[in-house]
């Protein structure tokens, strides 16, 4: 089904990305959607309230070993996504993916391909991939 999905998703781009079909235009209007996506956590946290960032030095125990990182690690994240707010970022985080989708389209690349080729690489490279 999820196959099917970003499938449809990349003809529905590929259908409505009219106005801005150059790839200096996507690329830029990705990049704006992406600092919008930033805008939207930040003004959660500054005009809305809902988030807050509390960010201090992540505090690993020194004889944490090592398949328990995880669990030491911090998001700096408090509180939760008021609907407003997370409807926001949803919108936001579609206007991402929909240039990022468009990215795809242009340089002939299949979105679903893309997704199971880093899923591949994050199952494989586990703890070592980059993030």
């Amino acid at each position: 089904m999820q196959e099917k999905s970003c499938a449809d998703f990349q003809m529905a781009v590929e259908d409505y990305l009219i106005r801005h079909r150059s790839i200096l235009d996507v690329l830029t209007k990705h990049q704006e959607a992406t600092a919008r996506v930033n805008r939207a956590v930040a003004k959660a946290v500054t005009e809305c309230g809902c988030i807050s960032i509390v960010a201090e030095r992540q505090k690993i125990p020194a004889d944490a070993e090592f398949n328990n990182l995880k669990t030491f690690m911090s998001s700096h994240l408090s509180g939760e996504l008021c609907e407003n707010c997370r409807d926001v970022l949803i919108n936001e985080m579609g206007h991402s993916l929909f240039y990022l989708t468009a990215l795809c389209n242009l340089t002939g690349l299949d979105l679903q391909t893309v997704l199971q080729h880093e899923t591949k690489n994050v199952r494989t490279l586990g703890i070592f991939n980059l993030s």
